[in-house]
């Protein structure tokens, strides 16, 4: 073989070789390729597979939380005074969101907001947080609402839920009774109580949607649902339907209550809104018919979650809105206090009907000399003209000759200076001085001229409206202290009612029914006898029994030579006005309290005979008696300065 051929097919042997050695190589690459990809392929879908299959489903499928609707808060005739209805929100899925700035962008145009302030809510979750939505908006108007949801589709992430929203159906109307809710509380999270609660959850937090809480709330139930890419729920996997609470029934009268709160109003009592409050009991059982506090608040402000501002302006504000008037604000009872001194005079003996007292206008006590009310004075008076006409000297002279422990006992014995426990949350208790209470108090002895002050409702004396209405409706019904009962009773979700607490006495006031009655003539002549102070109460057709009272927030010499429309607000007296009717058989007690509104007769009078006409549907008289009882005279000045400022809400 030539030279030049054995060349070449050395060459050629060669080049197949280096041919099949890359081919060897570029097939040994392949195994260990696919065998790389069957190995990571074995691990996902074998060693891996069921977790990353439960990631897959977390990402598809949502857990949304069925907020619990509260149960209906009714009034004693089953009419709605508290209800549920639904609020449409928007929320905002992080993990399921595209493109950020343009999602937020079109939300804010949607929603009429910022969508820099919508981004600031959403914030920048990671990891598990990712998953858990962000609301950020609710309680939608209807076009809101419509807007989002056409636009869904182009808003992956962005969803909107419907949850339940307490509503009050009057707006104000018994605000103070049913309080009002909101978010639980870190502090309340931490109780007992709250050991089955969330953060998050809505609970009340004053008036009766506090203290029924447990029968109210209901229990939140759950549904996971499968959501495409979009959001859009494709299909419902299985859900745990929320459980409404249970109703309450109050014993509440929705009418009265309106025509309570609305006396209050200019257009009602004329010049300004009254500040005040109102209680009316059934004296048969101490069912409260309606208990109102002006000026009041629309708890419709909590339920969806309530702005700083807003806050402050109800609990710092000169009117104090929030602040229940008729179980806790506690003021001098002024003339309305002479009932206690009256029965407590004559139960010990100190006076009877018969005995006479000349009231020449003044009182002299050692060298200081005391006032009544009417200048000229009443001339001889017993204890039926005492109280008709309101005479403080008779008062004065009742009260020295008892001195201050008996007449504390007997005011002790109609319930005053101590809680009534009804069941609203924050109470006073008032204050029946003794010489004993101001000794611990003070370190100084008790003086005589405290008792002159103590004898017509000043001086140390403290009432709620609440206390006085119960100590009231206990001279109505013979003399038992009833405790004032606000639920009639309650039902649950399943139809099952249970009635509420029975009446329950607190005690037998320490007066004889013959007393008692000799006291009732008396009021009722307040109101109907010519001379009497509660003229204004009269209501056609039934007779009222009732009592005036004035109480002074200043001693007099800083006002005295001012006019009354002079006189600054904070200083001006406050007026009362205590009654029950019909005489024969008190179906109910009224009282009234309008703070810093003048005389009792004419500031609360009216007042009154508004409840009572609506109680009784009667018509009101054209131009009743207007019979007023002035302030009070001075306190004694050896009284200690917390006496002179007698307000103490």
């Amino acid at each position: 073989m030539p030279i030049e051929e054995a060349g070449v097919g050395r060459l050629a042997a060669g080049v197949d070789l280096s041919i099949a050695n890359r081919l060897i190589f570029i097939a040994v690459v392949i195994v260990l390729t696919f065998g790389v990809f069957g190995v990571r392929l074995f691990q996902l879908q074998v060693i891996e597979g069921e977790d990353l299959g439960n990631r897959a489903r977390r990402n598809s499928v949502r857990t949304v939380h069925l907020e619990a609707p509260r149960g209906d808060i009714l009034d004693r005739f089953g009419r709605e005074l508290a209800t549920t209805r639904p609020a449409f929100g928007v929320q905002v899925m992080p993990a399921e969101m595209r493109e950020r700035e343009l999602t937020f962008a079109a939300l804010g145009s949607l929603l009429d907001q910022d969508p820099a302030e919508l981004s600031e809510q959403v914030g920048s979750p990671r990891g598990r947080r990712r998953f858990q939505p962000v609301r950020v908006a609710k309680d939608l108007p209807y076009d809101s609402r419509t807007r989002v949801e056409s636009h869904l589709y182009a808003l992956p992430g962005v969803f909107t839920d419907v949850s339940p929203r307490r509503y009050y159906v009057g707006g104000s109307l018994a605000a103070h009774v049913l309080g009002y809710t909101g978010e639980i509380q870190t502090a309340q999270l931490e109780k007992r109580a709250f050991a089955d609660y969330r953060s998050g959850d809505i609970v009340g937090q004053a008036g009766v949607e506090s203290r029924y809480e447990e029968i109210l709330r209901g229990r939140a139930g759950g549904r996971n649902v499968v959501v495409d890419v979009a959001g859009r729920v494709d299909e419902v996997l299985d859900e745990v339907e929320a459980t409404p609470g249970g109703t309450l029934v109050l014993t509440i009268d929705r009418d009265l209550q309106q025509v309570a709160e609305d006396a209050f109003l200019p257009d009602v009592i004329g010049g300004e809104e009254k500040r005040g409050a109102v209680v009316a009991l059934d004296p048969r059982n101490g069912d409260v018919l309606a208990l109102v506090s002006r000026p009041s608040f629309d708890p419709n402000s909590f339920a969806g979650g309530i702005d700083s501002a807003t806050w402050k302006e109800l609990t710092e504000s000169e009117g104090r809105p929030i602040q229940n008037r008729a179980v806790a604000g506690q003021y001098p009872p002024g003339s309305t206090y002479k009932v206690f001194v009256a029965a407590a005079g004559l139960e010990e003996g100190a006076i009877t009907p018969e005995d006479r007292v000349f009231c020449p206008g003044t009182f002299k006590l050692g060298r200081r000399t005391y006032r009544c009310w009417k200048r000229g004075g009443h001339g001889s008076v017993n204890l039926h003209e005492a109280l008709a006409r309101s005479c403080d000297v008779f008062f004065y002279q009742l009260g020295l000759k008892l001195g201050i422990d008996r007449i504390a006992f007997f005011a002790n014995g109609f319930h005053l200076g101590r809680k009534t426990g009804i069941a609203l949350g924050v109470e006073s208790p008032g204050l029946i001085p003794t010489q004993a209470w101001k000794e611990r108090r003070f370190g100084e002895i008790w003086l005589k001229g405290e008792t002159v002050s103590a004898s017509i409702g000043q001086g140390f004396n403290l009432t709620t409206p609440l206390q006085l209405a119960v100590a009231y409706a206990a001279i109505a019904n013979g003399g038992t202290v009833l405790k004032p009962r606000i639920l009639l009773r309650h039902s649950g979700p399943d139809g099952t009612v249970e009635q509420g607490p029975e009446p329950e006495s607190l005690g037998k006031v320490p007066v004889s029914p013959e007393h008692l009655a000799t006291i009732t003539r008396a009021l009722e002549a307040v109101v109907h006898e010519p001379g009497g102070t509660g003229g204004r109460a009269r209501v056609p057709g039934v007779r009222v029994a009732g009592k005036t009272g004035t109480a002074q927030v200043v001693h007099l010499k800083e006002t005295e030579d001012l006019e009354e429309d002079e006189i600054p607000f904070k200083f001006r007296d406050h007026g009362w006005f205590a009654s029950f009717a019909p005489v024969e058989a008190p179906e109910i007690v009224v009282v009234a309290l309008a703070e810093h509104g003048g005389h009792g007769g004419s500031a609360a009078g009216p007042i009154v005979q508004a409840v009572l006409s609506r109680y009784f549907k009667s018509s009101m008289p054209e131009e009743p008696p207007r019979q007023t009882e002035p302030p009070k005279p001075l306190d004694p000045p050896e009284a200690p300065e917390e006496a002179a400022h007698v307000v103490r809400n």
